[in-house]
């Protein structure tokens, strides 16, 4: 016989017997409740442990799927009644003119390794937030008093939207690129110091001296860099096994080991007079020269997106370069430029006239079969007409790329660090989009392969035959007839500065063409506000902090601590029950005692001593 007790507020035992089928058949009431409610207790705890765990891995799971389903179908109208929302303002300041726009954000989750979720403000028609006034900011150079009055609708349209109670916390940036980089310093500086003064006076938003500057090109690529990948969540954390991950290691700490993230991706915009590249470097680079490695300072951003500088878990390093004279139409300016220089200097030497009669017309192979375009010049102008010629326009245009023969070079001889070609993603904007999809209709992932035959197609198919597929509409509806002249040499042109200038093999398949992404054009100006308001998921951290000294024991312990509550509840009960038959037991053994005792004295007899619980 084995016995088994525990010590509680009222002691008890029970044994168990050897011959095990016979002794349960004759178990106490007792024991059988004991028995039951520890396996009923083992069974809830159990179950409570599966649906548990199933409903937090789901959430976790499903946490990522939903993030990214809001981002394609955020066009809902922002509720402004919200009060745990926050608005950020950014005005940019370009050339032509300037655009505000108005971005929200709920509160930060408290999880310091996490991004703000920032999205662009919606109306109560579901239309963005963004009002544009012309002309660019720097054309008031020369009376920069009046710079507040330009600036002026702008904000007065977003205090518009941003609720009254929210506009002293809503933080307002604004930001001056191209036009006003070109301006002297002292204008530069009367211009900031006149919004830096007015702003304040008629406007309540959170403005202070550093929220208005004139920024580079670098930041204004590390910011579309930022704002991209942001949109396409290559910044969040992620333990699926079919995302592509890269190796990093984290600029300034050399000697730790080094981690892995999400794989970000790069960014190729070719507009009408630059071209630009940023891409992230996850290892750290070599030079081959001292020269390169002080270029090389200028081209690379090493910056912390997380809101503790200590943490190292989203600082990148980002290689951004722009290239003045590389856009689409600036191209074609140095190539025509080159062209007349060149057969005017031919016809001189030779005593010839071609290309300066529409008689005699220089045969250009960048424009499409018997195309017929001009050059004006110094009052003078040149005939050209088409050949249709792909191959030859390539190696015609090939030395405006400026290449060189050091190394890990690109456009220009300028310093270009090396790209895993095998484990990386590139977007391709604005003419690396229109190239590929208003005319050969094939945007999207790019192949060399396929792009190169339907350029060569085109090129060779006659003037007559386009024109006549443009007036039945066979283009994109924004492609004119400036886009279906210039298109072969501008195919040319993206195909050789993308494989000859940043060197990425015609193999390379992990190029998207894109005007959109997730059917939202984003801007850089989202990069700026969620760089420039990194630091303000710190205050929701500290205000929950605040609120309760095991607030992060609440929040991150609350699955495994209600376990310990579970089966402290669980012990407490059971001891209360094993009491109450304690106390029964003693009680039937009192009654018994009792009858003993009445019975011996009835029949006049001594009563006799028993044996009481040892």
């Amino acid at each position: 016989r084995i016995s088994i007790s525990c010590l509680l507020p009222a002691s008890w035992h029970f044994s168990i017997s050897p011959v095990g089928c016979p002794r349960i058949l004759n178990t106490t009431l007792r024991q059988i409740v004991v028995i039951g409610i520890l396996a009923a207790a083992v069974s809830l705890l159990y179950y409570s442990l599966v649906v548990i765990r199933n409903k937090y891995g789901r959430a976790y799971r499903d946490k990522r799927f939903h993030r990214y389903l809001a981002r394609v179908t955020d066009t809902e109208a922002t509720d402004t009644n919200n009060p745990n929302l926050n608005y950020g303002i950014v005005v940019d300041c370009g050339s032509s003119g300037s655009r505000i726009f108005v971005y929200c954000w709920p509160r930060h989750n408290g999880n310091p390794h996490d991004l703000l979720d920032i999205k662009q403000m919606r109306d109560k028609n579901r239309k963005p937030v963004v009002m544009k006034i012309k002309p660019g900011i720097s054309e008031f150079a020369s009376s920069p008093e009046k710079v507040s009055d330009y600036i002026s609708p702008l904000l007065s349209f977003a205090a518009e939207h941003v609720p009254r109670a929210k506009h002293k916390e809503t933080p307002l940036y604004i930001l001056c690129t191209a036009g006003m980089r070109i301006l002297p310093e002292s204008q530069q500086k009367a211009i900031l110091e006149d919004l830096l003064t007015d702003i304040p006076v008629h406007f309540d938003f959170l403005f202070s001296d550093s929220h208005a500057e004139v920024i580079s090109g670098k930041q204004e690529g590390v910011y579309a860099w930022i704002g991209i990948n942001f949109v396409l969540g290559r910044f969040e954390h992620t333990d699926d096994e079919d995302e592509a991950i890269v190796e990093v290691h984290v600029p300034g700490s050399e000697n730790k080991e080094a981690i892995f993230r999400k794989r970000t991706v790069g960014i190729l915009d070719m507009g009408g007079v630059s071209t630009q590249i940023a891409y992230e470097v996850p290892k750290t680079v070599s030079f081959a020269s001292s020269q390169q490695e002080e270029v090389a300072k200028n081209l690379l951003a090493e910056f912390n997106l997380g809101c503790d500088a200590h943490q190292t878990e989203h600082v990148y390093r980002v290689y951004v370069a722009t290239f003045l004279g590389f856009g689409g139409n600036a191209a074609r300016q140095r190539y025509e430029d080159s062209l007349f220089t060149s057969t005017v200097l031919k016809n001189r030497l030779l005593g010839k006239q071609t290309g300066m009669t529409s008689d005699s017309p220089y045969l250009d192979p960048c424009l499409p079969l018997d195309a017929q375009d001009e050059i004006q010049q110094n009052g003078q102008t040149m005939y050209l007409r088409g050949t249709g010629d792909f191959n030859l326009c390539r190696e015609i245009i090939q030395p405006f790329m400026n290449k060189t023969n050091e190394t890990q070079t690109s456009l220009n001889g300028v310093y270009q660090p090396a790209v895993h070609f095998q484990n990386s993603e590139f977007y391709g904007f604005s003419e690396f989009y229109y190239c590929t999809e208003d005319v050969l209709r094939m945007g999207g992932d790019y192949n060399a392969a396929k792009f190169t035959k339907a350029a060569k197609d085109y090129c060779a198919t006659k003037w007559s035959v386009l024109r006549e597929r443009f007036d039945r509409g066979l283009y994109a509806s924004h492609a004119d007839l400036h886009r279906l002249k210039y298109q072969c040499f501008k195919s040319a042109w993206m195909y050789e500065v993308f494989h000859s200038g940043f060197s990425f093999p015609v193999s390379y398949s992990n190029l998207k063409t894109a005007l959109q992404v997730y059917d939202k054009e984003v801007q850089w100006t989202l990069g700026a506000i969620l760089y420039r308001t990194r630091f303000l998921p710190l205050r929701d951290i500290q205000q929950e902090n605040f609120r309760g000294s095991h607030s992060h024991w609440r929040s991150f312990s609350f699955v495994y601590n209600h376990y310990l509550f579970f089966v402290c509840f669980l012990i407490v009960l059971l001891s209360i029950l094993l009491y109450l038959l304690r106390l029964r037991r003693i009680h039937r053994r009192m009654l018994r005692n009792s009858s003993s005792t009445s019975l011996w004295i009835e029949e006049g007899l001594p009563p006799q001593k028993i044996a009481g619980p040892l």
